[in-house]
């Protein structure tokens, strides 16, 4: 599908000054609060934790692994527009509610938001079928497939929020799946078969 035009420069900086809040966090949380000043996903505690928890990690550590999955993935969905970008965002924060609601461990990091932009990636080729979106997805399973088994309780390490993994790599589904044209959504619809659309 078409989508709006934004300059490289725009792509290039938008993962960059969002990656900021939780470096800026973070640092204020090490150098002001020793480490305990945590805003995470609490069952059973307050909304706000939906918007804040993406923006809070256990460290430095933990905050750069994330950083290095972000960048590059937030630039990938970019590549086809800010819209896409802002609905992998918004279907990441609406599918923590349920986590909020029904889960029993608190969670926070970015890596709720790494794997909605994975899951936004892997499925666009499949939901749109057509030629760059399928390249795109082939080319994130072959770089990024070793993400995947994470998603699964048996593969994550103790303290890793397996749950928080999954709910995002479903929500980046759903966004590709919403964002995509209903002929393209649907399997069987009419389509053009004389016009290849990239």
């Amino acid at each position: 599908m078409a989508t709006e035009p934004m300059g490289l420069r725009a792509r290039l900086l938008l993962p960059v000054l969002i990656l900021a809040v939780p470096w800026l966090q973070e640092l204020l949380d090490q150098l002001l609060f020793g480490g305990r000043w945590n805003l995470p996903l609490v069952p059973g505690g307050p909304v706000w934790g939906v918007f804040t928890a993406p923006f809070s990690h256990g460290g430095f550590a933990h905050l750069f692994s994330n950083s290095l999955w972000f960048l590059p993935l937030s630039w990938l969905v970019l590549s086809r527009g800010l819209r896409p970008y802002l609905r992998v965002w918004a279907s990441v924060l609406l599918c923590s509610l349920p986590v909020w609601l029904l889960w029993h461990n608190a969670s926070h990091g970015l890596s709720g938001v790494v794997y909605g932009l994975l899951g936004y990636l892997l499925a666009v080729g499949l939901v749109e079928r057509r030629p760059w979106p399928i390249l795109l997805s082939v080319g994130c399973v072959v770089a990024y497939g070793g993400l995947l088994p994470s998603l699964l309780p048996l593969f994550s390490p103790p303290g890793v929020s397996w749950i928080g993994h999954a709910s995002g790599f479903g929500a980046g589904v759903l966004a590709a799946w919403v964002g995509a044209p209903l002929s393209e959504r649907l399997p069987g619809s009419p389509g053009d078969p004389g016009r290849l659309r990239w």
